[in-house]
């Protein structure tokens, strides 16, 4: 098959407006068209949301599928009070941008998924790519079963199941919990998989490339909020209690797919370069 050189390459994008996808739309190797229900000044857009008619994706070659409807800051509970609601715009919304892009010719789909399709499964559980799922958030649930569908559908299907997602921004994900701990407030132990918004988009990038469907797992750091706040305290100089460090046992995402086309993490020298500006959207 050719490939489409990344500067001839037509995305469309979805969910643009988010942490994720603001990332996306800066990076992404292509020319991009966001699907959304707002457009972002100089940027061509289409009118489209995901309880809304399906999108015209004649055109494109790629479609990168961000986009969520959920509660604002939830993602596992994102469904608030109104589970249906989540389901038929995360479940039935997702299977019909898929079907809508079969229809119209798009050579590739890259859909952003979740670890939180595993956390339904014991601790000791090993996550590879073929790990059989197990969701117990419906989030999760609707995640998996849209990854299904994908997957079933015949055109280049690529599955990216990430980890939290860290980085800069004026919404980054630990925004509060820097708040909280410099001004004394108490926080509570925890640890978890950590990525950086840059890693995930050089995964993007470089299975869009690869034109490889299947399963592809993004993770990088297990970070204890003990050590992540401890160098937050020698950024500031901040003398506040650290939490203790937590005893949840965490199953790392094993990436070894993304891993075998050569993609690489920036690790705790990431995190340590990213750490002031963070800091500084945090004030």
């Amino acid at each position: 098959m050719t490939q489409t050189p990344p500067s001839k390459r037509r995305i469309a994008l979805t969910g643009a407006t988010g942490f994720i996808g603001q990332h996306f739309l800066q990076r992404l190797a292509g020319e991009i068209t966001t699907l959304g229900r707002q457009p972002i000044p100089n940027v061509t857009h289409q009118t489209w949301s995901l309880t809304g008619a399906d999108p015209d994706l004649r055109g494109f070659d790629t479609l990168v599928h961000t986009a969520l409807a959920h509660v604002p800051d939830q993602f596992r509970g994102g469904e608030g009070d109104d589970p249906k609601g989540f389901t038929t715009a995360n479940l039935d919304g997702t299977g019909r941008l898929f079907d809508a892009a079969l229809r119209d010719g798009v050579r590739r789909v890259m859909f952003l998924s979740s670890r939180a399709v595993f956390d339904g499964l014991p601790d000791d559980t090993v996550l590879h790519e073929t790990q059989a799922t197990g969701p117990a958030s419906l989030y999760g649930q609707v995640k998996a079963q849209a990854e299904a569908h994908l997957m079933s559908l015949p055109l280049t299907g690529m599955v990216l199941r990430a980890t939290g997602v860290y980085g800069p921004g004026p919404d980054h994900k630990w925004r509060a919990l820097f708040q909280d701990y410099l001004r004394g407030a108490p926080v509570a132990a925890r640890r978890g998989t950590e990525l950086h918004v840059g890693d995930l988009i050089s995964a993007c990038n470089l299975l869009i490339s690869s034109d490889k469907s299947g399963i592809y797992h993004a993770s990088d750091l297990l970070i204890d909020r003990a050590d992540l706040l401890a160098l937050v305290a020698a950024e500031t100089g901040c003398k506040h209690p650290l939490p203790p460090a937590s005893t949840r046992a965490v199953n790392p995402l094993i990436c070894a797919n993304l891993h075998q086309l050569g993609w690489r993490t920036g690790g705790w020298a990431a995190l340590k370069r990213d750490l002031p500006a963070m800091l500084d959207q945090s004030a």
